[in-house]
């Protein structure tokens, strides 16, 4: 596999990805070869110094950077030397040896650009959506859209749904996942237009094992193994469940030792085994569904352990043939979405 990495996306960035890029050399194989993206004097200096002469590590020189506070659209148009830009023209094939996929973690919106722009859509595809996996107690959860698109058309919410719903099948081993949607309630009586009319796209679609609708309660609880919903909403749920994990284990640590730092001190292993699960440092980024290559968008906050964890997800992403069986489902119910218009 040949990954090409934004070295200078995210908070910490370069220093936490050059780390992680470091750090993932022993989940490599001697085929494997990692793009670092950037000023090339800066990666040079470092991988000098940690990784001098590993014949796995890249680089491709990209001397401007799009921030994290820059406008995406505009930014991705008038940084064409920027790393995020550069990272998407090798994931197109565009500029030199082809890669098998790209990551980032830096500006979500300029990645999404890059990507709509250089990398272009698999046919069919009207808007990609980010992808996440969620641990949880019953089992992993796939939320698609995580932040991509805010505004969706219902037909927007029924790919995420079928694209979705091949990750499942394929990163998870889930032989017929439950899919569901967001609603503020599960009645199918309740919600917008928009959701009732992605309701009925996803309820016609061959061989979709879709359940209804989830509300927010039920999101943790084991009632689907994919659940769709709009950009927006998508994203605040996911950091406040990040959000929620830390604080809570954060609480329980505390409140065992102070009842008896001996009792805190046994139950240090457990805790940070479960807290472990529950890291979204220790699984890494998340698949832009719908691009036409992959993409793989890691947290802005990344740390070396999470850009090193993306790095083995993506490896794991790309050996698993997802994005191949999603542009196979894709061709599968591409007349769907106009048959129902016809009958609408």
């Amino acid at each position: 596999m040949r990954l090409a990495i934004d070295v200078m996306g995210g908070d910490n960035a370069p220093d936490a990805v050059l780390r992680g890029c470091i750090d993932a050399l022993e989940l490599l194989d001697d085929a494997d070869r990692l793009v670092l993206v950037g000023p090339r004097e800066l990666i040079a200096e470092y991988i000098d110094e940690l990784a001098k002469g590993d014949p796995r590590i890249e680089i491709e020189h990209a001397p401007d950077v799009i921030a994290m506070h820059d406008s995406a659209a505009a930014s991705v148009r008038s940084k064409v030397n920027s790393s995020i830009v550069r990272m998407a023209r090798l994931g197109a094939g565009k500029d030199g040896t082809p890669c098998d996929a790209v990551l980032s973690a830096g500006n979500t919106g300029a990645c999404v650009s890059a990507g709509i722009m250089h990398m272009k859509r698999l046919p069919g595809v009207h808007r990609p959506g980010i992808c996440v996996t969620i641990p949880a107690f019953q089992g992993p959860i796939v939320l698609c859209d995580a932040g991509a698109n805010p505004e969706p058309r219902a037909s927007h919410l029924w790919q995420y749904a079928v694209m979705a719903e091949v990750v499942a099948r394929r990163s998870l081993g889930l032989d017929k996942p439950r899919v569901a949607i967001m609603n503020i309630g599960a009645e199918e009586s309740k919600g917008s237009d928009l959701v009732k009319q992605a309701a009925e796209l996803i309820k016609a679609t061959p061989d979709m094992n879709y359940i209804g609708y989830v509300e927010g309660r039920d999101f943790f609880a084991g009632a689907a193994d994919v659940i769709i919903t709009d950009g927006f909403v998508g994203n605040t749920v996911l950091k406040m469940a990040e959000g929620l994990a830390k604080s809570l284990f954060e609480a329980i640590a505390t409140e065992i030792f102070e009842q008896d730092p001996n009792l805190a001190l046994q139950f240090e292993p457990i805790v940070k085994q479960i807290y472990a699960k529950n890291d979204y440092h220790e699984h890494g980024g998340a698949p832009l569904l719908g691009v036409n290559g992959v993409m793989m968008i890691a947290h802005g906050s990344s740390k070396a352990k999470t850009i090193r964890a993306a790095i083995r997800n993506t490896r794991d992403y790309v050996n698993a043939g997802v994005n191949q069986a999603i542009e196979a489902r894709l061709s599968q119910v591409a007349d769907l979405e106009k048959r129902q218009r016809e009958h609408a």
